[in-house]
């Protein structure tokens, strides 16, 4: 098994690889024939996008205020069902959870690592 660290260090070059590879892709789309006209006319579009959303949102008000209170609702659950899953196997609990269709839910976990100030 390979150093964590040497892993690091792998996945940083990588990274910086990509990262150059990523500035020649902006170059060369800059020196496209009317890649900025088509940038522009996309702006223009999401604008309008919004412009419309924003009026039908309005139209249907209270409905769609309710729908933004869903969303945090279901961002506090998860949050809880996750502290939840944690704890229990933390104290050594099987976790078990299953849909109305008997589907089996199991908990997936995932590491990463933060830069430290």
């Amino acid at each position: 098994m390979q150093n964590i660290q040497q892993i690091f260090d792998q996945i940083r070059e990588i990274k910086k690889e990509q990262k150059d590879i990523r500035g020649e892709y902006k170059d060369m789309l800059a020196q496209a024939d009317d890649y900025e006209v088509i940038i522009d006319k996309a702006t223009e579009l999401r604008e309008k996008k919004k412009q419309i959303e924003a009026i039908v949102q309005t139209k249907m008000g209270l409905r769609w205020q309710r729908m933004e209170d869903l969303k945090l609702e279901i961002e506090k659950l998860n949050e809880m069902i996750s502290d939840i899953a944690i704890s229990s196997v933390a104290e050594g609990k099987p976790i078990s959870i299953t849909d109305e269709y008997q589907n089996e839910y199991e908990p997936v976990y995932k590491v990463v690592f933060k830069k430290i100030k």
